[in-house]
Protein backbone atom coordinates (compact mmCIF):
# COMPACT_ATOMS: atom_id res chain seq x y z
CA UNK A 1 0.00 0.00 0.00
CA UNK A 2 3.15 2.15 1.12
CA UNK A 3 4.53 1.77 -2.64
CA UNK A 4 0.81 2.36 -4.27
CA UNK A 5 0.63 5.69 -2.45
CA UNK A 6 4.45 7.22 -3.37
CA UNK A 7 3.87 5.91 -6.92
CA UNK A 8 0.84 8.14 -6.99
CA UNK A 9 2.19 10.88 -5.26
CA UNK A 10 5.03 10.70 -7.81
CA UNK A 11 2.89 10.12 -10.51
CA UNK A 12 0.83 13.40 -9.70
CA UNK A 13 4.13 15.31 -9.26
CA UNK A 14 5.43 14.85 -12.52
CA UNK A 15 1.67 15.88 -13.74
CA UNK A 16 2.25 19.31 -11.93
CA UNK A 17 5.36 20.17 -13.04
CA UNK A 18 4.96 18.99 -16.73
CA UNK A 19 1.33 20.78 -16.86
CA UNK A 20 3.02 24.42 -17.44
CA UNK A 21 5.11 23.28 -20.34
CA UNK A 22 3.05 21.62 -22.48
CA UNK A 23 0.94 25.25 -21.85
CA UNK A 24 4.13 27.07 -22.40
CA UNK A 25 4.45 25.41 -25.86
CA UNK A 26 1.16 26.70 -27.23
CA UNK A 27 0.26 30.44 -27.94
CA UNK A 28 -1.50 32.32 -24.89
CA UNK A 29 -3.78 35.07 -25.11
CA UNK A 30 -2.70 38.25 -23.56
CA UNK A 31 -5.90 40.43 -21.73
CA UNK A 32 -3.73 43.41 -21.90
CA UNK A 33 -2.36 43.39 -25.72
CA UNK A 34 -6.38 42.01 -26.55
CA UNK A 35 -8.05 44.93 -25.06
CA UNK A 36 -5.56 47.14 -27.30
CA UNK A 37 -5.89 45.64 -30.45
CA UNK A 38 -9.40 45.83 -29.92
CA UNK A 39 -9.86 49.30 -28.81
CA UNK A 40 -7.62 50.36 -31.69
CA UNK A 41 -9.98 48.27 -33.87
CA UNK A 42 -12.88 50.97 -32.79
CA UNK A 43 -10.54 53.61 -33.18
CA UNK A 44 -9.80 52.84 -36.41
CA UNK A 45 -13.39 52.61 -37.41
CA UNK A 46 -13.64 56.08 -35.77
CA UNK A 47 -11.34 57.11 -38.71
CA UNK A 48 -14.18 56.53 -41.32
CA UNK A 49 -16.90 58.64 -40.23
CA UNK A 50 -14.21 61.10 -39.42
CA UNK A 51 -12.91 60.78 -42.96
CA UNK A 52 -16.97 61.68 -44.05
CA UNK A 53 -16.94 64.79 -41.99
CA UNK A 54 -13.32 65.70 -43.83
CA UNK A 55 -14.64 65.47 -47.41
CA UNK A 56 -18.28 66.34 -46.15
CA UNK A 57 -16.98 69.50 -45.14
CA UNK A 58 -14.75 70.28 -48.16
CA UNK A 59 -17.81 69.79 -51.04
CA UNK A 60 -20.55 71.84 -52.11
CA UNK A 61 -23.73 71.95 -49.58
CA UNK A 62 -25.87 70.04 -52.47
CA UNK A 63 -23.44 67.25 -52.30
CA UNK A 64 -22.76 67.03 -48.80
CA UNK A 65 -24.63 63.71 -48.11
CA UNK A 66 -23.67 62.48 -50.85
CA UNK A 67 -20.08 62.58 -50.08
CA UNK A 68 -20.58 61.46 -46.14
CA UNK A 69 -22.38 58.32 -48.23
CA UNK A 70 -19.16 57.35 -50.01
CA UNK A 71 -17.09 56.62 -46.83
CA UNK A 72 -19.87 55.57 -44.47
CA UNK A 73 -21.11 52.74 -47.30
CA UNK A 74 -18.06 51.18 -47.03
CA UNK A 75 -18.41 50.19 -43.47
CA UNK A 76 -21.32 48.37 -44.64
CA UNK A 77 -20.02 46.40 -47.58
CA UNK A 78 -16.14 46.45 -47.78
CA UNK A 79 -16.65 44.53 -44.22
CA UNK A 80 -18.86 42.10 -45.64
CA UNK A 81 -15.83 41.68 -48.94
CA UNK A 82 -13.32 41.25 -46.46
CA UNK A 83 -15.51 38.70 -44.06
CA UNK A 84 -15.77 36.25 -47.07
CA UNK A 85 -13.19 36.87 -49.04
CA UNK A 86 -11.00 39.45 -48.54
CA UNK A 87 -9.30 38.95 -45.28
CA UNK A 88 -8.47 35.25 -46.99
CA UNK A 89 -6.80 36.47 -49.78
CA UNK A 90 -4.67 39.49 -48.10
CA UNK A 91 -3.42 36.87 -45.33
CA UNK A 92 -4.07 32.97 -45.31
CA UNK A 93 -1.05 31.07 -46.60
CA UNK A 94 -0.63 31.24 -50.18
CA UNK A 95 1.81 32.45 -52.67
CA UNK A 96 3.88 35.22 -53.02
CA UNK A 97 1.24 36.89 -54.80
CA UNK A 98 -1.84 36.19 -53.38
CA UNK A 99 -2.79 34.54 -50.08
CA UNK A 100 -4.85 31.11 -50.30
CA UNK A 101 -8.82 30.22 -49.52
CA UNK A 102 -8.15 28.24 -47.04
CA UNK A 103 -10.08 31.32 -44.74
CA UNK A 104 -12.84 31.77 -46.96
CA UNK A 105 -15.45 32.95 -44.50
CA UNK A 106 -13.34 33.35 -41.58
CA UNK A 107 -13.57 29.42 -41.61
CA UNK A 108 -11.08 28.55 -39.18
CA UNK A 109 -10.18 32.19 -37.63
CA UNK A 110 -11.74 32.15 -34.49
CA UNK A 111 -11.03 32.87 -30.49
CA UNK A 112 -7.51 31.01 -30.68
CA UNK A 113 -4.27 32.70 -30.80
CA UNK A 114 -3.20 33.21 -34.56
CA UNK A 115 -0.31 31.28 -34.72
CA UNK A 116 1.27 34.08 -37.45
CA UNK A 117 0.10 37.04 -36.46
CA UNK A 118 -0.92 38.57 -33.21
CA UNK A 119 0.16 35.61 -31.22
CA UNK A 120 -0.95 36.90 -28.16
CA UNK A 121 -4.51 37.57 -29.56
CA UNK A 122 -7.53 36.07 -30.54
CA UNK A 123 -7.16 35.43 -34.18
CA UNK A 124 -10.51 37.12 -34.55
CA UNK A 125 -9.31 40.12 -33.16
CA UNK A 126 -6.78 40.69 -35.80
CA UNK A 127 -8.79 39.69 -38.57
CA UNK A 128 -11.33 42.80 -37.13
CA UNK A 129 -8.56 45.08 -36.78
CA UNK A 130 -7.38 44.58 -40.30
CA UNK A 131 -11.08 44.72 -41.59
CA UNK A 132 -11.19 48.74 -40.45
CA UNK A 133 -7.89 49.26 -42.88
CA UNK A 134 -9.65 47.59 -45.46
CA UNK A 135 -12.75 49.74 -44.92
CA UNK A 136 -11.19 53.51 -44.97
CA UNK A 137 -8.90 52.30 -47.85
CA UNK A 138 -11.61 52.52 -51.06
CA UNK A 139 -13.16 55.37 -49.09
CA UNK A 140 -9.88 57.50 -49.45
CA UNK A 141 -10.26 57.34 -53.01
CA UNK A 142 -14.02 59.13 -52.91
CA UNK A 143 -12.44 62.30 -52.52
CA UNK A 144 -11.38 62.53 -56.39
CA UNK A 145 -14.41 62.23 -57.72
CA UNK A 146 -16.82 63.67 -55.58
CA UNK A 147 -19.95 65.66 -56.93
CA UNK A 148 -20.05 63.36 -59.84
CA UNK A 149 -20.12 59.81 -59.62
CA UNK A 150 -22.98 57.79 -59.44
CA UNK A 151 -23.26 56.11 -55.80
CA UNK A 152 -24.47 52.93 -57.57
CA UNK A 153 -21.26 52.96 -59.34
CA UNK A 154 -19.04 53.61 -56.70
CA UNK A 155 -20.98 50.85 -54.23
CA UNK A 156 -19.69 48.72 -56.90
CA UNK A 157 -16.33 49.91 -57.73
CA UNK A 158 -15.02 49.91 -54.28
CA UNK A 159 -16.23 46.37 -53.31
CA UNK A 160 -14.07 44.93 -56.75
CA UNK A 161 -10.91 47.14 -55.89
CA UNK A 162 -11.08 45.89 -52.24
CA UNK A 163 -10.36 42.54 -53.88
CA UNK A 164 -8.37 43.15 -56.93
CA UNK A 165 -6.20 45.92 -55.67
CA UNK A 166 -6.33 45.93 -51.36
CA UNK A 167 -5.95 42.45 -50.82
CA UNK A 168 -3.63 41.36 -53.37
CA UNK A 169 -1.19 44.58 -52.11
CA UNK A 170 -1.84 43.93 -48.43
CA UNK A 171 -0.55 40.56 -49.37
CA UNK A 172 2.27 41.63 -50.77
CA UNK A 173 3.56 43.99 -47.90
CA UNK A 174 1.91 42.20 -44.70
CA UNK A 175 1.67 38.30 -45.20
CA UNK A 176 3.86 36.23 -43.37
CA UNK A 177 2.67 32.79 -44.97
CA UNK A 178 3.06 29.90 -42.77
CA UNK A 179 6.39 29.89 -41.35
CA UNK A 180 5.80 25.80 -40.35
CA UNK A 181 5.32 25.25 -43.68
CA UNK A 182 8.29 26.13 -46.42
CA UNK A 183 5.66 25.95 -49.44
CA UNK A 184 4.04 28.51 -48.08
CA UNK A 185 5.71 31.77 -48.42
CA UNK A 186 5.08 35.32 -47.45
CA UNK A 187 4.49 38.54 -49.55
CA UNK A 188 7.11 39.10 -51.93
CA UNK A 189 7.35 42.80 -50.86
CA UNK A 190 7.51 41.85 -47.17
CA UNK A 191 10.45 39.41 -48.12
CA UNK A 192 12.44 41.71 -50.15
CA UNK A 193 12.95 43.44 -46.86
CA UNK A 194 10.46 46.73 -47.76
CA UNK A 195 9.23 48.38 -44.44
CA UNK A 196 5.42 49.56 -43.99
CA UNK A 197 4.60 49.88 -40.55
CA UNK A 198 1.05 50.44 -40.77
CA UNK A 199 0.15 50.79 -44.54
CA UNK A 200 1.75 53.75 -46.11
CA UNK A 201 2.03 52.07 -49.05
CA UNK A 202 -0.80 49.68 -48.53
CA UNK A 203 -3.53 52.30 -47.81
CA UNK A 204 -2.34 55.46 -48.69
CA UNK A 205 -0.48 55.52 -51.99
CA UNK A 206 -2.47 52.68 -53.35
CA UNK A 207 -5.80 54.87 -52.97
CA UNK A 208 -4.05 57.76 -53.91
CA UNK A 209 -2.63 56.16 -57.03
CA UNK A 210 -5.95 55.15 -57.88
CA UNK A 211 -7.79 58.13 -57.09
CA UNK A 212 -5.87 59.78 -59.50
CA UNK A 213 -6.68 57.41 -61.69
CA UNK A 214 -10.57 57.54 -61.19
CA UNK A 215 -10.25 61.46 -61.47
CA UNK A 216 -8.72 61.31 -64.86
CA UNK A 217 -10.96 58.29 -66.23
CA UNK A 218 -14.01 59.90 -64.89
CA UNK A 219 -13.16 63.28 -65.77
CA UNK A 220 -13.74 66.74 -64.65
CA UNK A 221 -16.65 68.05 -62.35
CA UNK A 222 -19.04 70.41 -64.34
CA UNK A 223 -18.23 74.14 -64.21
CA UNK A 224 -14.63 72.82 -63.39
CA UNK A 225 -11.57 74.71 -63.28
CA UNK A 226 -13.96 78.24 -64.31
CA UNK A 227 -16.39 77.89 -61.18
CA UNK A 228 -15.19 78.19 -57.71
CA UNK A 229 -15.92 75.13 -55.63
CA UNK A 230 -15.82 76.43 -52.37
CA UNK A 231 -15.74 74.25 -48.86
CA UNK A 232 -19.22 74.84 -47.66
CA UNK A 233 -18.91 73.87 -44.07
CA UNK A 234 -15.06 74.08 -42.40
CA UNK A 235 -16.34 72.94 -39.25
CA UNK A 236 -17.38 69.91 -40.76
CA UNK A 237 -13.58 69.66 -42.30
CA UNK A 238 -11.81 70.72 -38.43
CA UNK A 239 -14.31 68.02 -37.02
CA UNK A 240 -13.25 65.40 -39.41
CA UNK A 241 -9.48 66.06 -39.36
CA UNK A 242 -9.67 65.87 -35.30
CA UNK A 243 -11.53 62.46 -35.36
CA UNK A 244 -8.53 61.34 -38.07
CA UNK A 245 -5.89 62.55 -35.73
CA UNK A 246 -7.53 60.81 -32.87
CA UNK A 247 -8.59 57.35 -34.74
CA UNK A 248 -4.86 57.13 -35.98
CA UNK A 249 -3.53 56.46 -32.91
CA UNK A 250 -5.32 52.98 -33.36
CA UNK A 251 -3.81 53.28 -37.07
CA UNK A 252 -0.98 52.99 -35.83
CA UNK A 253 0.38 52.11 -32.65
CA UNK A 254 -2.41 49.62 -32.70
CA UNK A 255 -0.19 47.75 -35.55
CA UNK A 256 1.96 46.84 -32.90
CA UNK A 257 -0.77 44.33 -32.26
CA UNK A 258 0.14 44.61 -28.38
CA UNK A 259 0.41 47.09 -25.63
CA UNK A 260 3.93 47.56 -25.60
CA UNK A 261 7.11 49.38 -26.21
CA UNK A 262 6.53 49.55 -30.46
CA UNK A 263 3.26 50.60 -29.51
CA UNK A 264 4.63 53.19 -27.17
CA UNK A 265 6.85 54.81 -29.93
CA UNK A 266 4.35 54.40 -32.90
CA UNK A 267 1.72 56.73 -30.58
CA UNK A 268 4.55 59.11 -29.61
CA UNK A 269 6.16 59.75 -33.41
CA UNK A 270 2.75 59.89 -34.79
CA UNK A 271 1.72 62.97 -32.49
CA UNK A 272 4.87 64.96 -33.42
CA UNK A 273 5.17 64.14 -37.28
CA UNK A 274 1.34 65.49 -37.41
CA UNK A 275 2.22 68.05 -34.99
CA UNK A 276 4.73 68.82 -37.65
CA UNK A 277 3.28 68.76 -40.82
CA UNK A 278 0.33 70.99 -39.62
CA UNK A 279 2.70 73.93 -38.17
CA UNK A 280 4.92 73.77 -41.74
CA UNK A 281 1.66 74.01 -43.35
CA UNK A 282 0.30 76.97 -41.74
CA UNK A 283 4.22 78.68 -42.10
CA UNK A 284 3.62 77.82 -45.52
CA UNK A 285 0.43 79.59 -45.87
CA UNK A 286 1.60 82.77 -44.12
CA UNK A 287 4.34 83.02 -45.81
CA UNK A 288 2.95 82.56 -49.48
CA UNK A 289 -0.58 83.85 -49.12
CA UNK A 290 -0.28 86.09 -45.74
CA UNK A 291 -2.96 84.12 -43.57
CA UNK A 292 -3.12 80.27 -42.06
CA UNK A 293 -6.30 79.23 -43.18
CA UNK A 294 -8.29 76.62 -41.35
CA UNK A 295 -8.79 74.43 -44.08
CA UNK A 296 -4.62 74.63 -44.61
CA UNK A 297 -4.37 73.09 -40.88
CA UNK A 298 -6.73 70.07 -41.03
CA UNK A 299 -5.00 69.28 -44.74
CA UNK A 300 -1.59 69.84 -43.82
CA UNK A 301 -2.65 67.62 -40.15
CA UNK A 302 -3.69 64.12 -42.94
CA UNK A 303 -0.50 65.28 -44.69
CA UNK A 304 1.39 64.34 -41.61
CA UNK A 305 -1.11 61.30 -40.25
CA UNK A 306 -0.36 60.17 -43.74
CA UNK A 307 3.21 60.21 -44.35
CA UNK A 308 4.63 58.72 -40.56
CA UNK A 309 2.39 56.02 -41.08
CA UNK A 310 5.14 53.12 -42.77
CA UNK A 311 7.49 54.52 -40.49
CA UNK A 312 6.28 55.20 -37.20
CA UNK A 313 7.51 52.57 -35.22
CA UNK A 314 10.93 52.57 -37.18
CA UNK A 315 12.05 56.14 -36.67
CA UNK A 316 12.99 58.38 -33.59
CA UNK A 317 10.58 61.10 -32.42
CA UNK A 318 12.89 63.62 -33.85
CA UNK A 319 13.59 62.14 -37.50
CA UNK A 320 9.40 61.87 -37.45
CA UNK A 321 9.33 66.16 -36.98
CA UNK A 322 11.50 66.32 -40.22
CA UNK A 323 9.51 63.53 -42.04
CA UNK A 324 5.98 65.37 -41.21
CA UNK A 325 7.72 68.81 -42.31
CA UNK A 326 8.89 67.09 -45.38
CA UNK A 327 5.86 66.00 -46.55
CA UNK A 328 4.11 68.86 -46.09
CA UNK A 329 6.22 70.78 -48.79
CA UNK A 330 6.12 67.83 -51.19
CA UNK A 331 2.05 67.98 -50.81
CA UNK A 332 1.94 71.71 -50.36
CA UNK A 333 3.74 71.90 -53.41
CA UNK A 334 1.67 69.52 -55.33
CA UNK A 335 -1.76 71.08 -55.16
CA UNK A 336 0.21 74.54 -56.27
CA UNK A 337 1.33 72.80 -59.31
CA UNK A 338 -2.43 70.36 -60.04
CA UNK A 339 -3.67 73.59 -61.10
CA UNK A 340 -1.16 73.67 -64.00
CA UNK A 341 -2.18 70.39 -65.26
CA UNK A 342 -5.36 70.90 -65.06
CA UNK A 343 -6.97 67.48 -63.79
CA UNK A 344 -10.27 67.21 -61.31
CA UNK A 345 -8.78 65.62 -57.85
CA UNK A 346 -11.62 67.14 -56.00
CA UNK A 347 -10.29 66.88 -52.35
CA UNK A 348 -6.47 66.64 -53.55
CA UNK A 349 -6.29 63.21 -52.55
CA UNK A 350 -3.25 62.33 -55.03
CA UNK A 351 -1.24 65.12 -53.36
CA UNK A 352 -2.39 64.27 -49.81
CA UNK A 353 -2.43 60.63 -49.65
CA UNK A 354 -0.22 59.65 -53.00
CA UNK A 355 2.54 61.40 -52.38
CA UNK A 356 2.11 61.81 -48.67
CA UNK A 357 2.31 58.14 -48.56
CA UNK A 358 4.84 57.95 -51.35
CA UNK A 359 6.82 60.49 -49.28
CA UNK A 360 6.54 58.43 -45.92
CA UNK A 361 8.05 55.22 -47.67
CA UNK A 362 10.99 56.60 -49.02
CA UNK A 363 11.66 58.73 -46.31
CA UNK A 364 11.31 55.60 -43.97
CA UNK A 365 14.56 54.08 -45.55
CA UNK A 366 16.36 57.07 -45.10
CA UNK A 367 15.59 57.45 -41.30
CA UNK A 368 14.79 53.49 -40.03
CA UNK A 369 17.25 52.59 -37.69
CA UNK A 370 17.82 49.66 -35.50
CA UNK A 371 18.95 51.30 -32.73
CA UNK A 372 14.74 52.49 -32.14
CA UNK A 373 13.54 49.05 -33.44
CA UNK A 374 13.33 48.61 -36.72
CA UNK A 375 14.04 45.28 -38.79
CA UNK A 376 16.99 47.80 -40.63
CA UNK A 377 19.14 49.86 -40.67
CA UNK A 378 18.35 53.18 -43.18
CA UNK A 379 20.37 55.78 -45.21
CA UNK A 380 21.43 57.75 -42.48
CA UNK A 381 21.92 54.51 -40.48
CA UNK A 382 24.46 53.52 -43.47
CA UNK A 383 22.09 51.40 -45.40
CA UNK A 384 20.96 53.65 -48.54
CA UNK A 385 19.88 50.11 -49.98
CA UNK A 386 16.97 50.74 -47.52
CA UNK A 387 15.37 53.28 -50.34
CA UNK A 388 15.92 51.35 -53.32
CA UNK A 389 14.11 48.65 -51.61
CA UNK A 390 11.54 51.04 -50.39
CA UNK A 391 11.58 52.59 -54.23
CA UNK A 392 10.80 49.25 -55.63
CA UNK A 393 8.00 48.46 -53.06
CA UNK A 394 6.01 51.82 -54.04
CA UNK A 395 6.61 51.52 -57.28
CA UNK A 396 5.22 47.73 -58.20
CA UNK A 397 1.90 48.52 -56.31
CA UNK A 398 1.60 52.32 -57.46
CA UNK A 399 1.99 50.21 -61.21
CA UNK A 400 -0.58 47.36 -59.98
CA UNK A 401 -2.86 50.19 -58.25
CA UNK A 402 -3.05 52.13 -61.36
CA UNK A 403 -3.48 49.52 -64.30
CA UNK A 404 -6.23 47.65 -62.12
CA UNK A 405 -8.29 50.44 -61.03
CA UNK A 406 -7.96 51.37 -64.60
CA UNK A 407 -9.25 48.09 -65.87
CA UNK A 408 -12.09 48.10 -63.32
CA UNK A 409 -13.39 51.34 -63.94
CA UNK A 410 -13.77 51.09 -67.65
CA UNK A 411 -15.52 48.20 -67.28
CA UNK A 412 -18.22 49.59 -65.19
CA UNK A 413 -18.06 52.54 -67.42
CA UNK A 414 -19.30 50.19 -70.62
CA UNK A 415 -22.04 48.65 -68.12
CA UNK A 416 -23.07 50.58 -65.48
CA UNK A 417 -21.70 54.04 -66.39
CA UNK A 418 -19.63 56.18 -63.89
CA UNK A 419 -20.97 59.48 -64.71
CA UNK A 420 -23.45 61.15 -63.24
CA UNK A 421 -25.61 63.01 -65.50
CA UNK A 422 -25.45 67.23 -66.27
CA UNK A 423 -28.33 67.86 -64.56
CA UNK A 424 -28.14 65.64 -61.58
CA UNK A 425 -24.90 67.66 -60.85
CA UNK A 426 -26.86 70.99 -61.33
CA UNK A 427 -29.36 69.46 -58.93
CA UNK A 428 -26.80 68.07 -56.53
CA UNK A 429 -26.25 64.46 -55.90
CA UNK A 430 -28.03 64.47 -52.36
CA UNK A 431 -31.28 65.09 -54.36
CA UNK A 432 -30.50 62.81 -57.51
CA UNK A 433 -28.93 60.00 -56.15
CA UNK A 434 -30.47 59.89 -52.23
CA UNK A 435 -33.62 61.96 -52.79
CA UNK A 436 -32.10 63.31 -49.54
CA UNK A 437 -30.80 66.94 -48.70
CA UNK A 438 -28.50 68.12 -45.90
CA UNK A 439 -29.98 71.49 -45.63
CA UNK A 440 -33.69 71.50 -46.21
CA UNK A 441 -33.50 72.62 -49.71
CA UNK A 442 -30.63 75.77 -49.00
CA UNK A 443 -27.79 73.69 -49.89
CA UNK A 444 -28.94 72.77 -53.68
CA UNK A 445 -30.50 76.31 -54.22
CA UNK A 446 -26.70 77.53 -52.68
CA UNK A 447 -25.01 74.54 -54.75
CA UNK A 448 -27.13 76.11 -58.10
CA UNK A 449 -26.49 79.78 -57.10
CA UNK A 450 -22.46 79.36 -57.06
CA UNK A 451 -22.85 77.30 -60.07
CA UNK A 452 -24.67 80.02 -62.27
CA UNK A 453 -22.33 83.15 -60.69
CA UNK A 454 -24.60 84.51 -58.37
CA UNK A 455 -22.62 83.53 -55.24
CA UNK A 456 -18.75 83.45 -55.42
CA UNK A 457 -17.84 82.07 -51.89
CA UNK A 458 -19.01 80.51 -49.11
CA UNK A 459 -19.62 83.69 -47.64
CA UNK A 460 -23.15 84.02 -49.75
CA UNK A 461 -24.45 81.34 -48.00
CA UNK A 462 -26.84 83.30 -45.94
CA UNK A 463 -27.92 85.82 -48.78
CA UNK A 464 -28.61 82.15 -50.94
CA UNK A 465 -30.83 81.22 -48.17
CA UNK A 466 -32.44 84.48 -47.49
CA UNK A 467 -33.92 84.55 -51.52
CA UNK A 468 -34.80 80.80 -51.05
CA UNK A 469 -36.66 81.75 -48.12
CA UNK A 470 -38.54 84.53 -49.83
Amino acid sequence: MNRITKGSLSALAALLVAAPVYAADGPKIDTGDTAWLLISSALVLLMTPGLAFFYGGLVRGKNALNTLMMSIVALGVIALVWTVVGYSLAFAPGSGLLGGFAWLGLNGVNTDPSETYATTTPHLAFMVFQMMFAIITPALISGAIVDRMKFKTYVVFIMLWSVVVYSPVAHWVWSLGNPAGSEKVAGWIGALGALDFAGGTVVHFTAGVSALVAALIIGPRRGFPNQPMPPHNVPFVLLGASLLWFGWFGFNAGSATAANGTAALAFVTTNVATAAAMSTWLLLETLLNGKPSAVGAATGAVVGLVAITPACAYISPLSAIALGGIAAIISYGAIQLKKKFGYDDSLDVFACHGLGGFTGAVLTGVFCAKAVGAPADGLIAGNPGQVVTQLIAVGATGLYAAAATAVILLALKFTLGLKASEQAELEGLDISEHGEEAYLGLAGSFGSAIEEGVVTSSQGFTQAATQQQE
